[in-house]
């Protein structure tokens, strides 16, 4: 099948054939997104089922980066290495067995180094085993809602039943972006892994876009016999983030033209519009049996669209606000607002949230407002 280029218009969706224009000459599949709006750029073989390699310990790190801001785990708490971890083949950071080392020396390890043998021990130290890891991999797998992903280990060496698509991995990269003390990690082109002896492993970055594309701050090579050569790579460049994938490249050198075109290309011809910021205040809400009669409102999350550089757009706004009752905590959710462009397409509809703590009334707030009505004359 033919690979689809999606040109966004300002009014319409072309569809065109792109022999002349195909963005990646070598990969068996290929996806480039903007992941604020979610939109797909570009696309190849997106569905495909195929061997992920490495790119696997994206959802590795996104389970490890879960754990680190629920407060389950810190990046100080210390990792005994086991047995099973300091044996693991492939790529390694070179871990002894009985070696004690902080999850940030190991998180460092898995993002630089593809270490298989960091990977093992962060997911021993997390779920018991490798085993019960997996489980939480694939859970996330059908939280994320991905239908041609199934992990069966936490490194990407070749194995039965173990495979994703070009869509999902960009999908779990998205997710992982959303923990952006990621790319303190992903975005180190070289750094030291430092054992608790006192020795250090150099590490160098197995993603070489990090050195020599401009922005290019992530996120997962990969490479196996079965899988061939795979990246993940994330840019941040003039305001605007593109992930890409490319799956089964025959070199490493093809994997980075494969990627540099789809970022050029995406640099070249989109730019992102904000629309609105969290940090916004939007209108007012009426709070029932709060110290405060009103509140004020935000969005949850930026909000933004995806356009052509030469696209000019409008934009409106429909408010729908909940009946709120007290007590209401900053970061509740009061409503929703839905953005509509100049040509009436739904742009996003996200969450309205309070801005403020508010109490509920007890007698003796309920009685000084009534006495302050009183003394300023209200009543």
């Amino acid at each position: 099948m033919k690979k689809i280029l999606f040109i966004l218009g300002s009014v319409f969706i072309a569809f065109k054939c792109v022999n002349a224009l195909s963005l990646t000459q070598y990969s068996k599949a290929s996806i480039m997104i903007e992941p604020t709006t979610n939109k797909i750029i570009y696309e190849y073989n997106k569905d495909e089922r195929l061997a992920p390699a490495s790119m696997t310990k994206m959802m590795t790190m996104l389970i490890i980066m879960e754990n680190i801001d629920d407060g389950k785990i810190k990046l100080d708490d210390m990792v005994t290495i086991s047995k099973n971890a300091a044996n693991m083949g492939g790529s390694q950071v070179f871990l002894q067995e009985n070696m004690q080392i902080s999850v940030r020396q190991l998180l460092k390890g898995i993002a630089i180094a593809s270490g298989n043998d960091a990977a093992v021990a962060m997911a021993e130290h997390i779920a018991g085993s490798t085993e019960e890891f997996v489980k939480l991999m694939n859970n996330k797998v059908n939280e994320l809602g991905l239908k041609n992903t199934h992990f069966a280990n936490v490194h990407g060496l070749d194995t039965e039943n173990h495979y994703s698509s070009a869509y999902d991995m960009s999908q779990i990269a998205r997710e992982l972006l959303k923990h952006k003390d990621i790319l303190n990690y992903t975005s180190l082109y070289e750094d030291y892994l430092e054992k608790p002896d006192g020795t250090k492993t150099w590490l160098v970055n197995t993603n070489k876009l990090v050195r020599f594309y401009p922005g290019v701050d992530g996120l997962k090579t990969g490479y196996t016999k079965t899988a061939l050569y795979c990246l993940t790579a994330t840019a941040l460049k003039n305001n605007i983030r593109f992930i890409t994938v490319t799956m089964g490249v025959d070199t490493s050198e093809h994997r980075s033209v494969d990627t540099t075109s789809m970022l050029n290309y995406g640099f070249t011809n989109y730019k992102l519009n904000t629309i609105l910021k969290t940090n916004d205040v939007l209108g007012e809400i009426a709070i029932k049996k709060g110290k405060q009669s009103k509140g004020t409102y935000s969005v949850r999350e930026d909000v933004t669209d995806l356009i052509a550089q030469n696209e000019k757009k409008s934009y409106s706004y429909n408010i729908e606000k909940y009946k709120v009752v007290a007590p209401v905590n900053k970061g509740d959710v009061v409503g929703n607002l839905e953005v509509v462009d100049n040509t009436g397409k739904v742009i996003k509809i996200v969450d309205l949230v309070i801005n403020e703590d508010i109490e509920k009334h007890n007698f003796g707030s309920m009685f000084w407002e009534i006495y302050k009505k009183v003394v300023h004359g209200y009543i």
